[in-house]
């Protein structure tokens, strides 16, 4: 049986879900639970900050990138082994693909996984409107799954009166309320992100939550009652054909794990992947299915490391904030001679996003500088006012090509403020609602470049095609033989965000 789960989840961005989630998180850690941790939708930033600060084990669950089965999948590997999991929504419960479908939702993925929700209202400035507002969100859909309230922003004298009336009226369990809290608000900048190191004593603040949350929430209560929901979880909606039992889980696991193997290679083949300050948002479930399919994967910084490490087959150039850090991209001429030789000689590359911008010709800092990049495409990456192509998308190849052949398609998004004068054409982009499209990607035989965020689970021939090329490249003898003296790299996850989401539909 899967270990206990809650979903932590609000009417809308900015009620508080983020910060609580992240107390409550630590309130676990510190009883001395093993606690798995996960962020809906398309976000790096959440999953670093849990593993990172809080020091759990995070991942992402999507149900835009993947079916039913896989998000299954995925949920069970990741929890396996643990004492129980903390899944932290996006935006609004039911905000889902278009913002007028509940596909892709938080409220999507409670019903996909057959989990209890808490709802997390922000009372500040309203009283018995709250109970309105909860009612609202209860009876929207039969199948809520919303198992009870959590109340932000408000006194403990009004917390009593509001969890009175909550419990008498809708049968929903209250359990407690976080008092207004203003020295634990996170700054923001570019892209609503922050360094932790920037933060002071942000340990010690999340501590200090920690030990309010154990005095204001029934964490004992929200823990009996997700062992009770995991008792019984599936059997209900399972009757009405709206989850999978465990017997049906199991056998997707299986099925998954199958198809796993049946694409694996028995040799390993060792792939650099760019890991630093400068290129850090990678989906560990992408990595982790690359070492089930037979890759060897080896760190190493291009910001920092002179050379490539040695004896590698293949190039992967995270997304991040190159723009950051451009001055010592670009002062670090070695490495960027290495990797526009490596790319320029065979060696299978996938650079997506911050990877893509690394590889221009130019490109413009946050500074407003513009700056030498390794130069494998002839064109220069420059700041846009905003958002440009952000969302999700469904990519198809135009042609046959290093993670695809035509008519190929694997699901993504993008997310950037900078853009390219040359952003390829070698997939076709379509966004799951509304009707906008546009051609993206420079792909040949041994290289994809663009700004589309993969996720490797949405067809696993992805990843297979793309160590199928690196051992081919292996075989052939031409493989980067650099000098590599350097420990082991880890990963830096050195980033997070304050509850405040962009939609991303």
């Amino acid at each position: 049986m899967r270990p206990p789960g809650m979903l932590l989840t609000a009417p809308a961005s900015g009620s508080g879900k983020t910060l609580i989630t992240c107390g409550i998180l630590q309130a676990l850690v510190n009883r001395g639970l093993k606690i798995a941790s996960f962020k809906c939708g398309p976000d790096y930033i959440d999953p670093m900050f849990h593993g990172k600060v809080i020091g759990v084990k995070s991942r992402n669950l999507d149900t835009f990138f993947t079916d039913a089965d896989t998000a299954r999948y995925l949920y069970a590997k990741n929890t396996s082994g643990f004492d129980g999991a903390v899944v932290e929504g996006v935006m609004g419960y039911y905000d889902g693909l278009g913002g007028i479908r509940t596909e892709g939702s938080t409220y999507d993925v409670a019903r996909t996984l057959d989990l209890p929700a808490v709802l997390v209202i922000n009372g500040r400035g309203a009283s018995l409107s709250v109970v309105a507002m909860i009612k609202g969100f209860l009876e929207y859909r039969q199948d809520s799954h919303i198992c009870g309230v959590i109340l932000n922003q408000v006194s403990p004298m009004i917390s009593r009166q509001l969890k009175d009336l909550i419990e008498q009226e809708l049968k929903i369990r209250v359990y407690g309320y976080v008092p207004k809290m203003t020295e634990l608000s996170l700054d923001s900048r570019h892209l609503g992100l922050v360094l932790p190191g920037e933060i002071k004593e942000l340990k010690e603040k999340l501590n200090h939550l920690a030990e309010e949350l154990e005095k204001t929430l029934d964490l004992d209560g929200m823990l009996h009652f997700s062992r009770e929901y995991e008792g019984r979880s599936g059997k209900i909606f399972q009757e009405n054909g709206k989850s999978a039992g465990t017997g049906e889980e199991k056998a997707c696991t299986a099925r998954i794990r199958e198809e796993i193997r049946a694409l694996s290679f028995p040799e390993k083949v060792r792939i650099a992947v760019a890991e630093d300050d400068a290129f850090c948002f990678t989906y560990l479930d992408n990595l982790e299915l690359l070492e089930e399919l037979g890759a060897e994967l080896v760190p190493f910084s291009p910001t920092e490391d002179a050379e490539l490490p040695r004896n590698v087959s293949g190039l992967i150039l995270s997304g991040g904030y190159p723009e950051l850090h451009a001055e010592a991209l670009s002062k670090n001429q070695s490495m960027r001679t290495a990797i526009r030789s490596a790319v320029e000689g065979g060696m299978p590359c996938i650079a997506e996003c911050g990877g893509f911008l690394y590889l221009h010709r130019e490109l413009e800092g946050a500074d407003g500088k513009l700056w030498p990049m390794a130069g494998v495409l002839d064109a220069k990456a420059y700041r846009t006012k905003r958002l440009s192509r952000f969302g999700y998308i469904t990519l198809e190849a135009k042609e046959n090509q290093l993670l695809g052949k035509t008519g190929d398609r694997i699901r993504g998004h993008e997310f950037h403020y900078w853009d390219s004068e040359s952003c390829g054409e070698s997939f076709h982009a379509e966004k799951p609602a509304g009707s906008r499209e546009w051609d993206c990607v420079h792909g040949t035989q041994m290289l994809y470049a663009g700004f589309p965020h993969l996720f490797y689970y949405s067809n696993l021939y992805v990843p297979h095609r793309f160590l199928k090329a690196c051992r081919k490249y292996k075989e052939s003898g031409d493989i980067c033989e650099a000098d590599d003296k350097r420990e082991p790299r880890i990963r830096s996850e050195k980033y997070i965000r304050e509850d405040e989401h962009i939609c991303l539909y």
